[in-house]
């Protein structure tokens, strides 16, 4: 069992300075600049086609990276270049911002799928884990540190490089969809509960019961504010299918204790081969579970998407939830369509 008493950077050790990665393949390894958004973008979609053709990543998410205040591109980012110039992999190791029961560098990107077996996935993997291993070093906490990625179960390949560099397969989390032809629950809250449509002004009381609500679940520590705005103030982020439950104090006042928040991205439409909405967000906070508030939130959220003229609504779960929300789901219709693995190596 890991030792978490010391510090993290007593734990850690890390050269100060990475080598860049080399291979006979590549041109060129470099730090990624806001220049390079379209090109990233492109080989994400590529990547995408090939490892979860259902759904695309947004060129604005790819954008965000370069204005978060939080993520230095020079030493946080790599992209890999070919002979004539275009780019065959990218890299981004994130140093998580929230920390309270946990240090965790995520690690993002990939290879063009026409460029893959030939080792330059192992090479930008190597030098991601050796940058993680940097950003954990820069904690003074005495906190578990984790250095996570993930990957669809139909791209298996990146499952067993991950297990090549020493990350561990932890957790399971199940994509799930609901037909929305289907007949939609009714659901009835006490006379204490009143639901609302979310709107703009209910931001950071909504981030806060986010955060509130989230700390029992896997690996999630609080979001920072520059990453909860930059996700509801989204092209994608759609107030109209997001909603919030209000609960009522004794002494009669109101605050947020349960909320849903969703986003449409036309472009998975295509990919995925019907109309959907994407329910990114669904907490309620412990001292109101059980209740009947998640299952209202989802009732209200499917029958707007239904009648945006939406055909499914989709959502992803922790297999392993403590809050029991994969039965919730599963009792209001969703059922299971893929499989993500998170993978971690562990200090």
């Amino acid at each position: 069992m890991t030792d978490h008493t010391s510090p993290l950077s007593a734990r850690v050790t890390v050269p100060a300075q990475l080598p860049l990665p080399t291979h006979a393949d590549i041109a060129l390894w470099r730090p990624a600049t806001p220049a390079d958004i379209d090109a990233i973008w492109e080989l994400e979609k590529a990547i995408g086609r090939a490892d979860h053709p259902n759904y695309v990543l947004e060129r604005e998410e790819v954008g965000e990276v370069f204005a978060f205040s939080f993520v230095d591109v020079a030493t946080d980012t790599l992209v890999a270049l070919d002979a004539g110039g275009g780019m065959v992999a990218h890299g981004l190791v994130l140093l998580q911002v929230g920390q309270e029961t946990l240090v965790k560098s995520n690690l993002t990107g990939g290879v063009l799928p026409t460029m893959r077996g030939r080792g330059i996935g192992r090479a930008l993997l190597n030098w991601q884990v050796a940058r993680g291993r940097q950003q954990l070093a820069t904690s003074h906490k005495a906190l578990p540190g984790w250095i996570c990625t993930s990957c669809d179960e139909r791209a298996p390949q990146n499952g067993r490089l991950y297990e090549a560099v020493g990350l561990v397969c932890a957790r399971y989390f199940l994509s799930l969809d609901r037909m929305l032809a289907d007949p939609i629950r009714e659901v009835v809250v006490g006379d204490d509960i009143r639901l609302a449509g979310y709107t703009a002004e209910l931001s950071n009381a909504v981030h806060a019961a986010r955060d509130a609500a989230f700390m029992d679940h896997w690996s999630s520590q609080p979001l920072p504010d520059e990453s909860w705005n930059a996700y509801v103030t989204g092209r994608s982020f759609v107030d109209e299918l997001s909603f919030v439950a209000f609960g009522t104090a004794p002494d009669g006042s109101e605050h947020v204790v349960g909320f849903i928040m969703s986003s449409v991205n036309e472009e998975d439409w295509a990919a995925a081969g019907y109309r959907s909405s994407y329910i990114g967000l669904v907490g309620v906070l412990s001292g109101w579970r059980g209740r009947h508030i998640a299952q209202a939130l989802l009732a209200a959220q499917l029958a707007a998407s239904r009648a945006a003229g939406h055909e499914r609504a989709t959502l992803d779960v922790d297999a392993a939830s403590p809050t029991g929300a994969l039965d919730l789901y599963t009792g209001m219709g969703f059922f299971a369509t893929n499989r993500e693995l998170a993978y971690v190596l562990e200090f």
